[in-house]
């Protein structure tokens, strides 16, 4: 393949992915709102129609009771709404606010291995569009830019409501991001240093004891329980929603924010949440790796890998739902004391143990 075959190939593949992530994002936000209605004993979104589709008998019905055609109105709906300037906004940071918001979200997603591809001769190459050593310093790096979107939205909305939400977003965000790199380093020292998401992935193949599957969460849980704390409070979800707080900041940092600008947000919001799940399983959940079964070769194989890492993330990100509709909000002082003077010293104490610990496998 030429070099300008190799550009349009990863360019391709490129707006392939950022296609299949903007469209999780989309269901993902319906899957929300059916989690809602079924937590408060309602149906949620079943009304949205296609008539060429509808009108097909049963299965119409069924594809518009699901709800399925639901993303593609509020797509459409973001799109075509009404999108006014305010008077009082510093309008270029107010426009590049949603930007920075929801760059961030699609530039991690290129180092994420979805899935694997297993030769006859039984080696195994990631599915991923930039296999980096370093990936998870690349996602943690990147990811943690997009709170500087919502910095940028609520000053430049000129409001004291954004800016509150804005102000809570960056004490948030300093707060947990050192607990969940220090809940990581014991993961990476396991693995012999090794930053490589496919790396880690793929060290979590075969059997603890015998039965139990080799992933991370079972020999570090306190290091997954830091890291998915830390995780709810790095992607502004309940109960750690300081930034909107409907109950006291109206909306937080995208209050004057509405049509296609507040749409980039919402993407971005739940991008993160599919992103963070997916760098969840891959580190604490073996990625696609099944305990008691080995992947055929060829393309049946990597699809079954694919199929494997994404109903993992799945799970996850219904997780993260679930919780949402479950507990109540914190207050502000509430998730300062939590960071601050329980995640952060715990995960100083899982750092020092498992240091001594793994010193002591590998002297003996």
């Amino acid at each position: 393949m030429t070099e300008l075959g190799n550009i349009l190939w990863l360019a391709a593949k490129g707006l392939i992915m950022i296609s299949v992530v903007m469209t999780c994002a989309g269901y993902a936000v319906l899957l929300e709102r059916k989690v809602a209605g079924a937590v408060q004993g309602r149906t949620g979104p079943n009304r949205t129609q296609i008539p060429l589709l509808s009108g097909i008998p049963v299965i119409g019905t069924f594809l518009t009771r699901i709800g399925l055609f639901q993303p593609l109105a509020d797509g459409l709906k973001f799109l075509f709404k009404e999108d006014p300037m305010p008077a009082h906004v510093n309008k270029f940071y107010y426009v590049l606010a949603p930007l920075v918001a929801f760059i961030p979200a699609m530039t991690t997603m290129t180092v994420l291995p979805f899935g694997i591809q297993k030769a006859a001769d039984g080696s195994i190459t990631p599915m991923v569009l930039a296999d980096l050593d370093v990936g998870a310093l690349f996602i943690l790096a990147v990811s943690s830019l997009g709170v500087y979107g919502i910095i940028l939205g609520g000053w430049a909305a000129n409001s004291k409501y954004p800016f509150l939400g804005s102000i809570r977003a960056s004490a948030q965000m300093i707060s947990y991001e050192l607990a969940m790199g220090l809940s990581l380093l014991p993961v990476f020292m396991w693995f012999g240093g090794s930053l490589s998401l496919f790396h880690i992935a793929e060290g979590q193949s075969g059997l603890l004891f015998g039965f139990l599957p080799q992933w991370t969460v079972f020999y570090q849980p306190l290091s997954a329980l830091i890291f998915l704390v830390a995780l709810f409070a790095e992607t502004n979800r309940l109960p750690f929603d300081m930034p909107e707080s409907e109950t006291d900041l109206v909306a937080g940092y995208n209050t004057e924010y509405g049509a296609f600008k507040f749409g980039l947000f919402f993407v971005g919001e739940y991008a993160h949440v599919i992103i963070g799940s997916a760098v969840f399983v891959l580190l604490f959940l073996g990625g696609w790796n099944l305990p008691f079964f080995s992947y055929p070769s060829g393309l049946f194989g990597s699809l079954l890998s694919v199929g494997v890492f994404a109903l993992k993330t799945f799970v996850l990100v219904f997780f993260f739902m679930w919780i949402r509709w479950t507990l109540p909000r914190f207050r502000y002082d509430q998730v300062m004391t939590l960071g601050w003077q329980k995640l952060l010293p715990l995960a100083v104490l899982n750092l020092v143990l498992y240091a001594i610990l793994i010193a002591l496998v590998e002297q003996f």
